[in-house]
């Protein structure tokens, strides 16, 4: 009766460290995906936000007409875009701006018109805000990921019905006449 005894308790003892570890991993991928959503959040947000400066700088009159239209159109479809075509659509703001901004006296137009350098300011940090925090989202994307593709997450389900994180790919390189540093 004592061998059976030991016997049993090993048994429960493996099945609670066992369920110790399957909940330990379930909760580390609900952290996981809760840290996508908020860095997805702060993302858009950023978006959004060079977005909208964009529209304010087209919308202004200190640009070229046509530069003001290409940047406005940009910034726009970036707004509206559906998210299957989210990444198309900033990518294709991130070349209007290196287009509109590809050389300095874009920007010193800019600059001289009344509040524009609180604008050029304003757009600047809010292009180089959009690689930190897409960074940010892919780091997140990443380790779930990486958590997700274990043997033991995928056996007991432990992601439920949370879809699989996709990175967010875009082109987000800066125009070379808004870096802060070399623009003055």
């Amino acid at each position: 009766m004592t061998g059976s005894l030991w016997i049993s308790f090993w048994i429960v003892a493996a099945l609670v460290l066992v369920g110790v570890y399957l909940s330990w991993t379930a909760g580390r991928l609900d952290r996981l995906h809760s840290r996508i959503d908020a860095a997805r959040a702060a993302l858009d947000a950023q978006l959004l936000r060079r977005a909208s400066v964009a529209q304010e700088v087209a919308t202004a009159g200190v640009l070229d007409p046509a530069a003001s239209i290409v940047l406005y159109q940009a910034a726009h479809a970036a707004r509206q875009a559906e998210e299957e075509q989210r990444e198309v659509a900033e990518s294709e703001l991130s070349q209007a701006l290196r287009a509109v901004f590809a050389e300095a006296a874009q920007a010193a137009a800019v600059r001289e018109a009344p509040g524009g350098e609180e604008s050029l300011g304003e757009l600047d940090r809010a292009v180089r805000r959009v690689p930190m925090a897409r960074r940010f989202h892919n780091d997140a994307v990443r380790a779930a990921r990486a958590v997700r593709r274990h043997r033991v997450v995928r056996w007991f389900r432990l992601a439920g019905h949370a879809p699989f994180p996709m990175a967010f790919e875009m082109d987000d390189e800066p125009p070379a006449a808004l870096d802060g540093r070399a623009a003055r």
